[in-house]
């Protein structure tokens, strides 16, 4: 393990782990998604309390929007080894949680030029289900060519389970509680097609609505819903190294 958060203290996450995205994005595209919340660093989104970080939305008119939560990003860049998540899903119609990593440096440009790793996401109106998905310049949900894998997981609202990728030179494997789902291969031909031989940060946050979570609209019970994480534990890749 390089570094973890097991969210023990009581309060803010600690700032010399974390910091955050704040506002709307943009009024019109909503961080690009079309999404509905306004990110704050409030303690009502997101505070330490018995054992988990949790980030909750509210209905409040901020911003141009009608939804509050959080949307947290590591300080600590990851570059291969094994990142997991152990968090329970919000429910209800219209959240969209997500745990996921963006390029720190953007070596091959904007996105989706970088890549995005995203290591769960969740979409409330399909309750029993969780995904795994990669973007590059190749394979994005713009072309309608992202690499998806999905898992039936009916209890993820009501359960903790972890979430985790284990990234290395060849591949990126995505797990739910130590058993792979899905794998995203190096296919050995360039960064369009495999960007990910570069430091990355990880990004914690609850979404309300968007392109993807509100597609089936969003319900007003949402409000008040919680993403609850008992911990973030990074490990470095210590696997043999290849001769040839």
């Amino acid at each position: 393990m390089v570094w973890s958060d097991e969210f023990n203290t009581e309060g803010r996450p600690d700032d010399n782990t974390w910091q955050y995205d704040l506002g709307d994005g943009c009024p019109l595209c909503g961080w690009g998604n079309n999404e509905l919340q306004y990110y704050t660093d409030s303690l009502k989104n997101v505070r330490i309390e018995n054992g988990h970080l949790i980030i909750q939305v509210h209905k409040e008119n901020i911003g141009s929007k009608k939804f509050s939560s959080t949307r947290i990003k590591s300080k600590k860049d990851i570059k291969y080894g094994k990142v997991a998540v152990r968090l329970k899903n919000p429910s209800r119609k219209g959240v969209w949680p997500a745990v996921w990593m963006l390029p720190s440096e953007n070596k091959y440009g904007r996105w989706p030029q970088s890549g995005e790793i995203d290591i769960m996401e969740h979409v409330g109106f399909n309750p029993d289900s969780i995904f795994g998905t990669v973007h590059t310049e190749a394979y994005n949900h713009l072309k309608f060519t992202q690499k998806m894998g999905r898992l039936h997981l009916p209890k993820n609202e009501d359960a903790f389970y972890e979430y985790s990728i284990e990234w290395n030179e060849e591949k990126i494997d995505f797990l739910v509680d130590g058993s792979k789902y899905f794998t995203f291969e190096n296919e050995k031909k360039n960064e369009a097609y495999w960007p990910f031989d570069q430091k990355f940060h990880l990004i914690i946050n609850l979404a309300i609505g968007g392109n993807w979570g509100g597609k089936h609209g969003v319900s007003e019970e949402i409000v008040e819903q919680k993403m609850e994480i008992d911990y973030v534990r990074v490990y470095k890749d210590i696997s043999p190294k290849k001769l040839f």
